[in-house]
Protein backbone atom coordinates (compact mmCIF):
# COMPACT_ATOMS: atom_id res chain seq x y z
CA UNK A 1 0.00 0.00 0.00
CA UNK A 2 0.97 3.72 -0.88
CA UNK A 3 1.37 6.65 1.11
CA UNK A 4 -1.75 8.32 0.93
CA UNK A 5 -2.35 11.57 2.98
CA UNK A 6 -5.12 13.85 3.31
CA UNK A 7 -5.34 17.03 1.16
CA UNK A 8 -6.94 19.68 3.03
CA UNK A 9 -6.95 21.16 -0.52
CA UNK A 10 -8.81 18.88 -2.02
CA UNK A 11 -10.65 17.58 0.90
CA UNK A 12 -9.90 13.81 0.22
CA UNK A 13 -7.13 10.97 0.61
CA UNK A 14 -4.35 11.47 -2.27
CA UNK A 15 -1.57 9.33 -3.21
CA UNK A 16 1.84 11.25 -2.09
CA UNK A 17 4.08 11.41 -4.72
CA UNK A 18 6.47 14.43 -4.40
CA UNK A 19 7.26 17.25 -7.17
CA UNK A 20 10.56 15.78 -7.42
CA UNK A 21 11.10 11.63 -6.70
CA UNK A 22 12.23 10.69 -3.79
CA UNK A 23 13.03 14.26 -2.17
CA UNK A 24 10.10 16.10 0.11
CA UNK A 25 10.27 19.49 0.71
CA UNK A 26 8.27 20.52 3.50
CA UNK A 27 7.45 23.57 5.65
CA UNK A 28 5.42 23.77 9.02
CA UNK A 29 3.83 26.92 10.42
CA UNK A 30 5.98 26.88 14.06
CA UNK A 31 5.45 29.19 17.40
CA UNK A 32 4.68 33.14 18.03
CA UNK A 33 7.29 33.40 20.77
CA UNK A 34 5.40 35.58 22.86
CA UNK A 35 5.33 33.57 26.06
CA UNK A 36 5.84 29.64 27.27
CA UNK A 37 4.68 26.66 24.79
CA UNK A 38 1.94 24.68 25.72
CA UNK A 39 0.70 22.17 25.00
CA UNK A 40 -1.14 22.56 21.62
CA UNK A 41 2.62 23.42 20.23
CA UNK A 42 3.51 20.73 21.62
CA UNK A 43 1.10 18.41 19.55
CA UNK A 44 1.45 20.33 16.21
CA UNK A 45 5.30 19.60 16.52
CA UNK A 46 5.36 16.14 17.36
CA UNK A 47 2.55 15.76 14.51
CA UNK A 48 5.19 16.94 12.31
CA UNK A 49 8.23 15.28 13.78
CA UNK A 50 6.48 11.82 13.25
CA UNK A 51 5.66 12.61 9.72
CA UNK A 52 8.91 13.91 9.14
CA UNK A 53 10.88 10.44 10.88
CA UNK A 54 8.32 8.13 8.53
CA UNK A 55 9.11 10.11 5.47
CA UNK A 56 12.26 9.62 5.98
CA UNK A 57 11.79 5.70 6.88
CA UNK A 58 10.21 5.37 3.61
CA UNK A 59 13.57 6.60 2.18
CA UNK A 60 12.52 9.57 1.63
CA UNK A 61 15.58 12.86 1.57
CA UNK A 62 13.41 15.30 3.52
CA UNK A 63 14.10 18.88 3.91
CA UNK A 64 11.86 20.36 6.94
CA UNK A 65 11.60 23.80 7.51
CA UNK A 66 9.81 24.80 10.60
CA UNK A 67 9.48 29.05 12.05
CA UNK A 68 9.71 30.93 14.84
CA UNK A 69 7.46 34.70 14.21
CA UNK A 70 9.67 36.36 16.75
CA UNK A 71 8.20 39.78 15.93
CA UNK A 72 4.85 40.63 16.21
CA UNK A 73 1.63 42.75 18.25
CA UNK A 74 1.36 40.27 20.70
CA UNK A 75 5.49 40.31 21.31
CA UNK A 76 5.86 43.74 21.15
CA UNK A 77 2.87 44.19 24.00
CA UNK A 78 4.13 41.50 26.17
CA UNK A 79 7.72 42.75 26.03
CA UNK A 80 6.55 46.60 26.75
CA UNK A 81 4.73 44.74 30.06
CA UNK A 82 7.86 42.88 30.67
CA UNK A 83 10.38 46.16 29.98
CA UNK A 84 12.17 44.39 27.64
CA UNK A 85 13.60 44.48 24.60
CA UNK A 86 11.62 42.73 21.70
CA UNK A 87 13.74 41.10 19.94
CA UNK A 88 15.34 39.84 23.08
CA UNK A 89 12.34 39.09 24.75
CA UNK A 90 11.56 36.86 21.90
CA UNK A 91 15.12 34.75 22.33
CA UNK A 92 14.52 34.29 25.24
CA UNK A 93 11.40 32.23 24.71
CA UNK A 94 12.82 30.66 21.13
CA UNK A 95 15.97 29.56 23.48
CA UNK A 96 13.51 28.50 26.19
CA UNK A 97 10.99 26.54 24.02
CA UNK A 98 14.27 24.89 22.16
CA UNK A 99 14.90 23.45 25.41
CA UNK A 100 11.19 22.19 26.05
CA UNK A 101 11.47 20.57 22.41
CA UNK A 102 14.55 18.58 22.85
CA UNK A 103 12.98 17.21 26.20
CA UNK A 104 10.39 16.03 24.18
CA UNK A 105 12.53 14.18 21.62
CA UNK A 106 11.35 16.29 18.45
CA UNK A 107 14.69 15.97 15.92
CA UNK A 108 15.57 19.30 14.62
CA UNK A 109 13.96 20.79 11.21
CA UNK A 110 16.38 21.29 8.87
CA UNK A 111 16.09 25.05 8.97
CA UNK A 112 14.59 26.93 11.89
CA UNK A 113 13.51 30.15 10.48
CA UNK A 114 13.14 33.04 11.87
CA UNK A 115 11.57 36.35 10.69
CA UNK A 116 12.94 39.10 12.08
CA UNK A 117 16.57 36.96 9.76
CA UNK A 118 14.39 37.33 6.72
CA UNK A 119 13.30 40.84 6.34
CA UNK A 120 15.45 41.55 3.03
CA UNK A 121 13.46 38.64 1.67
CA UNK A 122 10.50 39.89 2.86
CA UNK A 123 10.68 43.53 1.82
CA UNK A 124 12.00 42.44 -1.84
CA UNK A 125 8.61 39.84 -1.62
CA UNK A 126 6.37 42.83 -1.09
CA UNK A 127 8.41 44.80 -3.67
CA UNK A 128 7.64 42.33 -6.32
CA UNK A 129 3.62 41.86 -5.47
CA UNK A 130 3.50 45.93 -5.66
CA UNK A 131 5.32 45.73 -8.94
CA UNK A 132 2.97 43.19 -10.39
CA UNK A 133 -0.21 44.84 -9.27
CA UNK A 134 -0.91 42.56 -6.24
CA UNK A 135 -0.40 44.92 -3.55
CA UNK A 136 -0.35 48.54 -3.02
CA UNK A 137 1.40 51.29 -0.52
CA UNK A 138 -1.04 53.32 1.39
CA UNK A 139 -0.43 57.03 1.91
CA UNK A 140 0.77 55.84 6.02
CA UNK A 141 3.49 53.74 4.39
CA UNK A 142 1.41 50.60 5.33
CA UNK A 143 1.42 47.89 2.29
CA UNK A 144 -1.18 45.68 1.48
CA UNK A 145 -2.25 42.80 -0.37
CA UNK A 146 -5.04 43.46 -3.18
CA UNK A 147 -7.11 40.69 -2.65
CA UNK A 148 -9.62 41.14 -5.53
CA UNK A 149 -6.31 40.74 -7.87
CA UNK A 150 -6.07 36.93 -6.72
CA UNK A 151 -9.73 35.25 -7.80
CA UNK A 152 -8.84 31.52 -6.37
CA UNK A 153 -8.34 33.19 -3.18
CA UNK A 154 -10.99 30.39 -0.20
CA UNK A 155 -9.70 27.65 -2.49
CA UNK A 156 -8.20 25.65 0.82
CA UNK A 157 -10.82 27.29 3.67
CA UNK A 158 -13.56 27.14 0.88
CA UNK A 159 -14.75 30.51 2.94
CA UNK A 160 -16.66 32.29 0.72
CA UNK A 161 -15.69 35.91 1.26
CA UNK A 162 -18.55 38.51 1.70
CA UNK A 163 -17.51 42.09 1.09
CA UNK A 164 -20.18 43.39 3.15
CA UNK A 165 -19.31 41.40 6.12
CA UNK A 166 -15.92 41.41 6.64
CA UNK A 167 -15.93 42.36 10.13
CA UNK A 168 -12.92 44.94 9.56
CA UNK A 169 -14.03 48.49 9.67
CA UNK A 170 -11.95 51.01 7.57
CA UNK A 171 -11.86 53.58 10.35
CA UNK A 172 -9.49 51.13 12.28
CA UNK A 173 -7.40 50.25 9.34
CA UNK A 174 -7.22 53.75 6.96
CA UNK A 175 -5.32 53.88 3.98
CA UNK A 176 -7.45 50.39 2.94
CA UNK A 177 -8.66 50.54 -0.52
CA UNK A 178 -10.82 47.70 0.35
CA UNK A 179 -11.94 46.13 3.59
CA UNK A 180 -10.62 42.80 2.77
CA UNK A 181 -7.15 43.69 1.89
CA UNK A 182 -4.29 42.29 4.35
CA UNK A 183 -1.40 43.85 5.32
CA UNK A 184 1.89 42.89 4.23
CA UNK A 185 4.15 45.71 5.66
CA UNK A 186 2.96 47.43 9.42
CA UNK A 187 4.10 51.35 9.14
CA UNK A 188 5.94 51.92 12.82
CA UNK A 189 4.12 52.90 15.58
CA UNK A 190 5.83 55.18 18.00
CA UNK A 191 8.78 53.35 20.28
CA UNK A 192 7.79 50.12 17.84
CA UNK A 193 11.03 47.93 16.92
CA UNK A 194 11.28 48.84 12.95
CA UNK A 195 12.69 47.71 9.53
CA UNK A 196 13.92 50.47 7.45
CA UNK A 197 11.99 49.62 3.78
CA UNK A 198 11.22 51.45 0.68
CA UNK A 199 7.71 52.88 2.09
CA UNK A 200 9.06 53.76 5.48
CA UNK A 201 10.06 52.63 8.72
CA UNK A 202 8.15 49.14 9.80
CA UNK A 203 7.79 45.60 9.76
CA UNK A 204 6.68 42.10 8.08
CA UNK A 205 2.49 41.08 8.47
CA UNK A 206 1.98 37.86 9.69
CA UNK A 207 1.27 35.84 6.62
CA UNK A 208 4.26 37.58 4.52
CA UNK A 209 6.88 35.73 6.83
CA UNK A 210 6.02 32.36 5.96
CA UNK A 211 5.62 32.92 2.16
CA UNK A 212 8.87 34.80 1.77
CA UNK A 213 10.67 31.83 4.06
CA UNK A 214 9.00 29.45 1.90
CA UNK A 215 10.61 30.54 -1.38
CA UNK A 216 13.69 31.56 0.35
CA UNK A 217 14.88 27.89 2.05
CA UNK A 218 12.51 25.45 -0.58
CA UNK A 219 11.78 27.51 -3.42
CA UNK A 220 8.50 28.18 -5.31
CA UNK A 221 6.70 25.25 -4.64
CA UNK A 222 7.21 22.75 -2.05
CA UNK A 223 5.09 18.95 -1.24
CA UNK A 224 3.84 19.58 2.11
CA UNK A 225 2.90 22.76 4.03
CA UNK A 226 1.31 22.39 7.61
CA UNK A 227 0.08 23.54 10.75
CA UNK A 228 -2.41 23.14 13.13
CA UNK A 229 -6.30 23.54 11.39
CA UNK A 230 -6.63 27.10 13.15
CA UNK A 231 -4.61 28.21 10.06
CA UNK A 232 -6.29 27.22 7.49
CA UNK A 233 -7.86 30.89 7.41
CA UNK A 234 -6.83 33.03 7.09
CA UNK A 235 -3.11 32.78 7.67
CA UNK A 236 -2.48 29.87 5.28
CA UNK A 237 -5.28 31.07 2.40
CA UNK A 238 -3.50 34.67 2.61
CA UNK A 239 0.09 32.58 2.21
CA UNK A 240 -1.37 30.68 -0.81
CA UNK A 241 -2.89 33.99 -2.17
CA UNK A 242 0.44 35.72 -1.90
CA UNK A 243 2.58 33.34 -3.35
CA UNK A 244 0.69 32.33 -6.17
CA UNK A 245 0.17 35.36 -7.11
CA UNK A 246 3.88 36.20 -7.53
CA UNK A 247 4.98 32.69 -8.96
CA UNK A 248 1.78 31.75 -11.23
CA UNK A 249 2.24 28.01 -9.91
CA UNK A 250 0.85 25.99 -7.18
CA UNK A 251 2.35 27.06 -4.00
CA UNK A 252 2.11 23.61 -1.94
CA UNK A 253 0.53 20.43 -3.56
CA UNK A 254 -0.69 19.51 -0.19
CA UNK A 255 -1.74 20.64 3.01
CA UNK A 256 -1.95 18.74 6.34
CA UNK A 257 -3.33 20.37 8.99
CA UNK A 258 -3.54 18.80 12.58
CA UNK A 259 -6.67 19.37 15.37
CA UNK A 260 -6.82 21.38 18.39
CA UNK A 261 -6.33 20.68 21.78
CA UNK A 262 -9.38 20.60 24.20
CA UNK A 263 -8.71 20.56 27.90
CA UNK A 264 -11.61 18.19 29.89
CA UNK A 265 -13.89 18.91 26.82
CA UNK A 266 -13.22 22.76 26.32
CA UNK A 267 -11.29 24.52 24.06
CA UNK A 268 -8.14 25.50 25.34
CA UNK A 269 -7.83 29.37 25.79
CA UNK A 270 -6.14 32.13 27.79
CA UNK A 271 -9.58 33.94 28.65
CA UNK A 272 -10.76 30.42 29.96
CA UNK A 273 -7.68 29.97 32.18
CA UNK A 274 -7.57 26.46 31.13
CA UNK A 275 -3.79 26.02 28.96
CA UNK A 276 -1.33 23.50 29.75
CA UNK A 277 1.80 24.61 29.80
CA UNK A 278 4.71 22.42 28.02
CA UNK A 279 7.27 23.01 30.55
CA UNK A 280 5.02 22.29 33.82
CA UNK A 281 3.65 18.60 31.81
CA UNK A 282 7.66 17.85 31.24
CA UNK A 283 8.04 18.41 35.17
CA UNK A 284 5.52 15.56 35.49
CA UNK A 285 6.01 13.28 32.70
CA UNK A 286 8.74 11.40 30.51
CA UNK A 287 8.67 12.41 27.12
CA UNK A 288 7.58 8.64 26.21
CA UNK A 289 4.30 9.16 27.78
CA UNK A 290 3.67 12.90 26.34
CA UNK A 291 4.30 11.22 22.84
CA UNK A 292 2.16 7.99 23.19
CA UNK A 293 -0.55 10.46 24.64
CA UNK A 294 -0.48 12.75 21.95
CA UNK A 295 0.08 10.33 19.28
CA UNK A 296 -2.75 8.09 20.51
CA UNK A 297 -4.97 10.09 18.67
CA UNK A 298 -5.78 10.76 14.31
CA UNK A 299 -3.30 13.56 14.08
CA UNK A 300 -6.03 15.72 11.93
CA UNK A 301 -9.03 15.30 14.75
CA UNK A 302 -8.98 17.53 17.88
CA UNK A 303 -7.14 15.87 20.92
CA UNK A 304 -9.15 16.20 24.62
CA UNK A 305 -6.59 16.46 27.41
CA UNK A 306 -8.92 14.90 30.47
CA UNK A 307 -7.56 14.63 33.57
CA UNK A 308 -6.90 10.93 32.92
CA UNK A 309 -5.25 10.54 29.66
CA UNK A 310 -1.63 11.16 30.66
CA UNK A 311 -1.29 8.71 33.83
CA UNK A 312 -3.50 6.07 31.58
CA UNK A 313 -0.73 6.66 28.89
CA UNK A 314 2.33 6.63 31.48
CA UNK A 315 0.76 2.86 32.49
CA UNK A 316 0.40 1.57 29.20
CA UNK A 317 4.40 2.61 28.27
CA UNK A 318 5.61 1.29 31.84
CA UNK A 319 3.86 -1.75 30.75
CA UNK A 320 5.61 -2.11 27.56
CA UNK A 321 8.85 -0.81 28.85
CA UNK A 322 8.36 -3.75 32.05
CA UNK A 323 7.99 -6.45 28.52
CA UNK A 324 11.09 -5.29 26.82
CA UNK A 325 12.89 -5.06 30.10
CA UNK A 326 11.58 -8.98 31.22
CA UNK A 327 13.34 -10.32 27.78
CA UNK A 328 16.89 -9.09 29.05
CA UNK A 329 19.24 -11.85 29.36
CA UNK A 330 16.88 -14.47 27.96
CA UNK A 331 18.44 -17.01 25.52
CA UNK A 332 16.46 -17.82 22.44
CA UNK A 333 18.70 -19.13 20.20
CA UNK A 334 16.61 -22.58 20.11
CA UNK A 335 13.81 -20.43 18.26
CA UNK A 336 12.44 -21.02 14.70
CA UNK A 337 13.98 -18.23 12.81
CA UNK A 338 10.88 -18.81 10.05
CA UNK A 339 8.40 -18.14 12.43
CA UNK A 340 10.01 -15.30 14.29
CA UNK A 341 10.47 -14.05 10.45
CA UNK A 342 7.28 -14.74 9.54
CA UNK A 343 5.64 -12.62 12.67
CA UNK A 344 8.24 -10.10 12.26
CA UNK A 345 7.00 -9.45 9.01
CA UNK A 346 2.88 -9.50 10.11
CA UNK A 347 4.37 -6.94 12.81
CA UNK A 348 5.82 -4.73 9.91
CA UNK A 349 3.02 -4.84 7.74
CA UNK A 350 0.53 -3.95 10.09
CA UNK A 351 2.77 -0.71 10.89
CA UNK A 352 3.02 0.19 7.55
CA UNK A 353 -0.27 0.03 6.74
CA UNK A 354 -1.68 2.19 9.45
CA UNK A 355 0.90 4.71 8.56
CA UNK A 356 0.30 4.81 5.12
CA UNK A 357 -2.93 5.11 5.51
CA UNK A 358 -2.26 9.43 6.19
CA UNK A 359 0.33 8.99 9.28
CA UNK A 360 -2.42 6.92 11.39
CA UNK A 361 -0.38 6.49 14.48
CA UNK A 362 -3.36 5.60 16.22
CA UNK A 363 -3.64 2.33 14.56
CA UNK A 364 0.08 1.49 15.04
CA UNK A 365 -0.57 2.44 19.02
CA UNK A 366 -4.03 0.26 18.97
CA UNK A 367 -2.11 -2.56 16.94
CA UNK A 368 0.70 -2.86 19.20
CA UNK A 369 -1.21 -3.77 22.48
CA UNK A 370 -1.85 -6.86 20.38
CA UNK A 371 2.34 -7.33 19.33
CA UNK A 372 2.70 -6.76 23.34
CA UNK A 373 0.43 -9.53 24.07
CA UNK A 374 1.80 -11.72 22.13
CA UNK A 375 5.19 -11.36 23.20
CA UNK A 376 3.71 -11.28 27.20
CA UNK A 377 1.97 -14.83 26.27
CA UNK A 378 4.68 -16.16 24.44
CA UNK A 379 7.17 -15.18 27.09
CA UNK A 380 5.13 -17.32 30.08
CA UNK A 381 5.47 -20.45 28.44
CA UNK A 382 7.56 -22.83 29.60
CA UNK A 383 9.24 -22.34 25.98
CA UNK A 384 8.57 -21.00 23.01
CA UNK A 385 9.24 -21.36 18.75
CA UNK A 386 10.27 -17.55 18.92
CA UNK A 387 13.00 -15.22 19.11
CA UNK A 388 10.94 -12.55 21.35
CA UNK A 389 14.60 -10.47 21.26
CA UNK A 390 14.15 -10.17 17.53
CA UNK A 391 10.78 -9.32 17.43
CA UNK A 392 10.61 -6.72 20.05
CA UNK A 393 13.88 -5.18 18.70
CA UNK A 394 11.88 -4.81 15.31
CA UNK A 395 8.90 -3.12 17.66
CA UNK A 396 11.35 -0.65 19.11
CA UNK A 397 12.74 0.05 15.78
CA UNK A 398 9.33 0.74 14.09
CA UNK A 399 8.12 2.78 16.94
CA UNK A 400 11.38 4.74 16.85
CA UNK A 401 9.21 6.75 13.64
CA UNK A 402 7.12 7.30 16.70
CA UNK A 403 10.18 8.30 18.80
CA UNK A 404 8.35 5.96 21.96
CA UNK A 405 10.41 3.05 23.54
CA UNK A 406 13.64 4.49 22.42
CA UNK A 407 15.35 3.99 25.78
CA UNK A 408 16.61 0.95 27.78
CA UNK A 409 14.25 -0.98 29.14
CA UNK A 410 15.72 -1.83 31.76
CA UNK A 411 16.77 1.67 32.70
CA UNK A 412 13.54 2.93 32.29
CA UNK A 413 11.61 0.31 34.53
CA UNK A 414 14.03 0.97 37.57
CA UNK A 415 13.83 4.71 37.13
CA UNK A 416 10.34 4.36 37.45
CA UNK A 417 11.01 2.27 40.36
CA UNK A 418 12.80 4.74 41.66
CA UNK A 419 10.62 7.08 41.70
CA UNK A 420 7.56 5.90 43.33
CA UNK A 421 9.55 4.66 45.94
CA UNK A 422 11.06 7.96 45.98
CA UNK A 423 7.36 9.81 45.84
CA UNK A 424 6.74 7.32 48.61
CA UNK A 425 9.48 8.02 50.99
CA UNK A 426 10.41 4.31 50.65
CA UNK A 427 13.90 2.30 50.17
CA UNK A 428 14.58 -0.72 48.73
CA UNK A 429 15.35 -1.77 52.42
CA UNK A 430 12.00 -0.78 53.59
CA UNK A 431 10.44 -3.08 50.52
CA UNK A 432 12.27 -5.67 51.68
CA UNK A 433 11.06 -5.50 55.24
CA UNK A 434 7.18 -5.68 53.97
CA UNK A 435 7.88 -8.65 51.93
CA UNK A 436 9.62 -10.36 55.08
CA UNK A 437 6.89 -9.31 57.37
CA UNK A 438 4.31 -10.58 55.10
CA UNK A 439 6.17 -13.72 54.50
CA UNK A 440 6.47 -14.42 58.25
CA UNK A 441 2.89 -13.71 58.41
CA UNK A 442 1.72 -16.25 55.41
CA UNK A 443 3.65 -18.86 57.65
CA UNK A 444 2.10 -18.39 60.48
CA UNK A 445 -1.37 -18.26 58.43
CA UNK A 446 -1.90 -14.09 60.18
CA UNK A 447 -3.76 -13.66 56.92
CA UNK A 448 -5.00 -10.55 58.81
CA UNK A 449 -1.51 -9.41 58.69
CA UNK A 450 -0.17 -10.49 55.61
CA UNK A 451 -3.03 -8.21 53.43
CA UNK A 452 -2.34 -5.36 55.77
CA UNK A 453 0.87 -5.40 54.30
CA UNK A 454 -0.11 -5.69 51.04
CA UNK A 455 -2.75 -3.06 51.00
CA UNK A 456 -0.04 -0.87 52.85
CA UNK A 457 1.98 -0.79 50.09
CA UNK A 458 -0.47 -0.91 47.45
CA UNK A 459 -1.62 2.10 48.74
CA UNK A 460 1.53 3.54 47.77
CA UNK A 461 2.01 2.48 44.10
CA UNK A 462 3.71 -0.66 44.98
CA UNK A 463 2.12 -4.13 44.54
CA UNK A 464 3.43 -7.82 45.70
CA UNK A 465 3.68 -10.57 43.03
CA UNK A 466 4.31 -14.06 44.38
CA UNK A 467 6.14 -16.20 42.22
CA UNK A 468 7.56 -20.12 41.61
CA UNK A 469 10.99 -18.10 43.14
CA UNK A 470 9.77 -15.92 44.90
CA UNK A 471 8.16 -12.80 46.21
CA UNK A 472 9.03 -10.06 43.83
CA UNK A 473 7.56 -6.16 43.40
CA UNK A 474 6.29 -3.89 41.06
CA UNK A 475 4.71 -0.65 40.57
CA UNK A 476 1.07 -0.14 40.41
CA UNK A 477 0.60 3.32 38.65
Amino acid sequence: MALKVYNVLSRTKQDFNPITPGVVKMYACGITVSGDAHIGHAYQSVVFDVITRYLRYLGYDVKYVRNYTDVDDKIIANAARAHEDPIKFAEKYMAQTDIEMDALGNEHPTIMARATMCIDDIINFVQKLIDAGHAYVSPFGDVYFKLDSFPEYGKLSHIQVDKNDTGVRKDTEPGKQNDLDFALWKSAKPGEIAWKSPWGMGRPGWHIECSAMNMKYLGEQIDIHGGGRDLVFPHHENEIAQTESLTGKQFAKYWIHCGLVKINGQKMSKSLGNGILLKDILARYDADTIRFTLLRNTYSADIDITDTLFPESRKHVYKMYSTLAGLSGRDFSDADNAKTDAKIADIIAEFERAMNDNFNTLEVIAASFGWFNFINAESAKKSTEYDLQRIANKIKELFGVLNILQKNPVEYVNDVKKSVLQNANLTMDDIQKYIDERAIAKQNKDWATADKVRNELLEHGIVLKDTPNGTDWDVNL
